[in-house]
């Protein structure tokens, strides 16, 4: 067992699955991974299995009844993380836009310089996305400006999903009380991670769109960015917030 645990969600990622964890073993330093799958129809999860008597003191699988959304598969496998000895844990998705090699940034990030949460960022200096339409990076990059804005976190990348925690800050927000379940949980993570006090740096990675199966953005999911996020900050400010 290592001390930094790669949490990956999947849903219907079969094309993904298996390169990626292969990618992430070939580091120099040891991770160990949780895939949380969601039922995926395709089968994601028997490629798991097969991968688990090859790997099986790094692999792990939990499979769940349906798909319940990227938020819940998260704080699924960061209570799974918290019920054994990690130190560290780490949101990575199955994809391939987030670079395996970019882990040991996070890591050491955390481990050698002290920091309680880092934030693989795709517009701490300037955009680096590959192979996104300028609609959505223009998108995504206002969408972040927006959040920096209403919460008065100093984040450039507020939407980012690809975030090593020091075993201290889960142990610290109350995972039962988060609120949102789709691409909006990042950003909720993130406002309680900074109310907390925790330390948080950026750590500039390049962002590479999928090429492999399809995307799981959706209408819903950024409208759900979008207003969550004054209800998050209202309720900070004037209510009991449950950090």
């Amino acid at each position: 067992m290592h001390n930094a645990l790669v949490v990956i969600p999947t849903f219907n990622e079969i094309e993904n699955i298996e390169n990626i964890i292969r990618a992430v073993f070939n580091l120099p330093d040891g991770f160990d991974i949780l895939v949380v799958d969601d039922n995926s129809p395709d089968n994601t999860s028997a490629i798991v299995e097969k991968l688990i008597t090859e790997f099986p003191s790094q692999l792990f699988l939990e499979k769940r009844k349906g798909k319940l959304g990227l938020g819940t598969a998260y704080i699924h496998g960061f209570k799974w993380a918290l019920q054994r000895d990690y130190e560290f844990v780490i949101e990575m998705d199955a994809d391939f836009s987030h670079n395996p090699k970019d882990l040991i940034k996070l890591y050491n990030a955390c481990t050698l310089d002290g920091l309680d949460m880092s934030i693989g960022s795709r517009y701490k200096t300037g955009v680096n996305v590959v192979n996104w339409p300028m609609s959505r990076v223009l998108l995504s990059w206002l969408a972040s400006k927006y959040v920096r804005f209403v919460t008065g976190m100093n984040i450039c990348d507020t939407t980012a999903g690809f975030v090593c925690y020091k075993r201290e800050v889960l142990e610290k927000i109350n995972l039962d009380k988060i609120q949102f379940v789709g691409y909006a949980f990042q950003i909720e993570m993130k406002f309680k991670t900074y109310l907390n006090k925790f330390k948080i740096v950026e750590v500039p990675v390049i962002f590479t769109d999928r090429t492999q199966g399809e995307s799981k953005m959706s209408g819903g999911i950024i409208s759900e960015a979008i207003f969550g996020v004054i209800s998050m900050k209202f309720k900070s400010m004037f209510t009991k917030y449950e950090i």
